[in-house]
């Protein structure tokens, strides 16, 4: 199939996509736990050790399955929100050190060169904007029931800040370094997808659980 390209809850985003009405509340019911905080500033020099790194592609919209006939056509399903993105620093204990400096170590960490390049990389700003959308609607070419979805690639890391005096912080980084757009036909199966995949995930709430897409496939 030829491609171009020219905060709603699962249960909510799968509900609207399928038809049904009943969803429970995930939330737990209680008032949100705060987190313990910092206090004073840490050393300017210290050192990070960075742990518990994860690197996955989180699913943050999907829009309803789409008929298109022979010779395919606009897809003009918009994808409903369902996951934000987040760029954030939070501390544990001992002093805050600063969430810029911690952002653009962990892109060192993990390997991105473009998001410790600079204060303005998107990476370390906490101010990160919401990813846009191309105002131009994706065209396929062929026929079936067509489903687009949106993800990015999710960095959350533990970390330790040690100064030169054994004095440390520690507190947890979360980021995104990919925003990205997919294309599936419901009746096709997606081929060495793993669990939890992007792809899966809107296969299951669009196509349903039971649809082809829905399930992984070894090549």
């Amino acid at each position: 199939m030829k491609i171009t390209r020219t905060g709603l809850s699962a249960c909510a985003v799968a509900a609207l996509l399928a038809g049904a009405v009943a969803c429970t509340d995930e939330g737990g019911g209680g008032a949100a736990k705060k987190a313990p905080q910092a206090v004073g500033t840490a050393c300017a020099n210290g050192t990070y050790t960075w742990f518990n790194v994860d690197k996955r592609d989180v699913l943050t919209g999907v829009a309803a399955k789409q008929r298109l006939g022979k010779g395919g056509g606009a897809l003009t399903n918009k994808p409903m929100p369902l996951h934000t993105p987040t760029t954030t620093v939070t501390f544990e204990k001992g002093p805050r050190v600063g969430a810029k400096a911690a952002l653009r170590s962990l892109a060192v960490r993990i390997g991105d060169v473009e998001a410790a390049g600079g204060d303005a990389s998107s990476f370390t700003d906490v101010h990160r904007p919401l990813p846009k959308r191309d105002a131009h609607p994706t065209t396929v070419d062929g026929a079936g029931d067509i489903v687009e979805y949106t993800f990015v690639r999710q960095v959350t890391a533990d970390f330790r800040y040690t100064c030169g005096d054994g004095e440390h912080a520690a507190g947890r980084a979360t980021g995104w370094i990919i925003d990205g757009t997919g294309i599936l036909e419901c009746s096709t199966a997606i081929k060495n997808a793993k669990p939890g995949e992007p792809s899966l995930e809107a296969a299951r709430l669009s196509c349903g659980p039971d649809s082809p897409a829905a399930t992984a496939k070894k090549a």
